[in-house]
């Protein structure tokens, strides 16, 4: 495949670093966004292959400014990816409204002003017109985990909005949407990236964020940048999937979500068939 341009959010750490040296070293083109661009640095970089710039994904104003200067200096934009986010740990209800919103502006608002900036130019810019947009959700985005209930909110919205947006776009437009969804990865997500509920309710005297993750962190089973190696062959595909998981402990997790899907509904049938509409018939 010839060589892409990338817009990549969150490049600062973790997978959004990694999968920036891995576009670099396979000859593509990035333009590496974070809210700090002037600590990003990147060996055997050039005017022609690199443009860092500073976009927060909370503000419109900076996304739109980050697409003109990518497509100033580039004249496309080939594939998006909607990394940038963060953890919020704790329980529900040891967790601020603040805390809350401000996860949801970042993981969930900030994804769609991008998402809805990326559509744009893909079909109105790019010539031809096309493109790949992959969202970072997580294994969180397709199953609750404990002190994760609005991260895990925040990535099964982006999950719902990514598969009914799927429907909605042309074929002839050549778009392609992704939900990666990662397992646990030795990346600062666990670490210093992580934010904590503020003030701890006393009811939950049986759970500890802050233990449990610190605990966790460093032992994941993912590599990151394996993981990004993983993101950049999906954007090589032409038809790449609506979802998949990264990582040996997603896959166990999804599989195993699907087992209990499968078990759970047909369970409750006749219920669920018991409230049409006397003599309703199903379309075919």
């Amino acid at each position: 495949m010839a060589p892409q341009v990338f817009l990549i959010t969150g490049t600062s750490t973790g997978f959004g670093n990694e999968l920036v040296k891995k576009c670099l070293a396979e000859g593509d083109k990035v333009v590496a966004t974070a809210r700090n661009s002037s600590k990003l640095k990147f060996d055997h970089t050039t005017k022609d292959n690199f443009l860092a710039i500073d976009l927060d994904v909370t503000e419109q104003k900076s996304i739109d400014t980050a697409f003109d200067k990518a497509l100033s200096q580039f004249g496309r934009v080939d594939v998006v990816v909607n990394n940038a986010g963060y953890g919020l740990a704790g329980e529900f209800e040891s967790l601020s409204d603040r805390q809350i919103r401000t996860q949801m502006e970042v993981n969930f608002f900030g994804l769609l002003n991008v998402t809805r900036k990326a559509l744009q130019v893909m079909r109105e810019v790019n010539k031809p017109p096309g493109g790949k947009i992959q969202q970072i959700t997580s294994i969180g985005g397709q199953r609750g985990v404990p002190n994760f209930s609005i991260y895990c909110g925040s990535k099964w919205g982006v999950e719902g909005f990514t598969e009914a947006l799927s429907h909605e776009l042309k074929p002839e437009w050549n778009i392609k949407l992704t939900c990666v969804e990662p397992g646990g990865f030795r990346t600062d997500w666990a670490g210093r990236s992580m934010m904590f509920g503020e003030s701890k309710n006393p009811a939950y005297d049986h759970m500890n964020a802050e233990k449990t993750m610190g605990e966790r962190n460093g032992t994941q089973a993912g590599d990151p940048a394996k993981g990004a190696r993983a993101m950049w062959e999906i954007a090589q595909m032409s038809d790449p999937p609506l979802r998949t998981v990264i990582g040996s402990d997603a896959y166990t997790a999804i599989m195993g979500k699907i087992k209990t899907y499968g078990e759970n509904y047909p369970k409750y049938k006749d219920l669920a068939e018991s409230t049409d509409v006397e003599g309703y018939q199903r379309p075919s």
